[in-house]
């Protein structure tokens, strides 16, 4: 994936319809979160936030994804502060980038959305893409890459 084009993609978020093409000109985080205000998620989530003047300052727009919908992207995106997006998937495109996978907790598999950010330069092209992810300090692994 790293070097190659970025899937193309149109999504739902709490502010509108964003497409891959909205952001060219910019660096596009696109990180894949597996639930909404849960803790790992928040952590992360937080990270993001609070060095999000850093993101912006290096021309950088960040996108959270996960299969919450809508309404739930907002409630968590006001109890949080959340400065940027959130995409509400119907699953197109985590599998587009490879976060839709089988997991496994307590010995039972299932299908979940795996961690994982992915970084698209200005010009629509992968130039980093983090598998797994730790939640806890990852915002500041993303900004040493930017």
């Amino acid at each position: 994936m790293i070097g190659k084009p970025a899937p193309d993609f149109t999504a739902e978020t709490e502010s509108g319809t964003v497409s891959l093409s909205d952001f060219r000109g910019k660096k596009l985080v696109l990180y894949f979160y597996p639930k909404d205000d849960t803790p790992g998620c928040t952590l992360e989530a937080r990270g993001f936030r609070d060095h999000h003047d850093e993101f912006v300052a290096r021309n950088a727009v960040v996108l959270g994804v996960s299969k919450d919908t809508l309404k739930k992207h907002g409630s968590w995106k006001a109890k949080e502060c959340l400065p940027f997006s959130l995409v509400a998937d119907d699953g197109t495109l985590c599998e587009k980038y490879g976060a839709w996978r089988t997991k496994k907790l307590y010995g039972r598999e299932y299908m979940g959305i795996a961690r994982i950010t992915v970084v698209i330069d200005e010009n629509g092209v992968v130039a980093h893409a983090i598998d797994p992810v730790k939640a806890n300090g990852h915002a500041e692994q993303i900004l040493a890459l930017l």
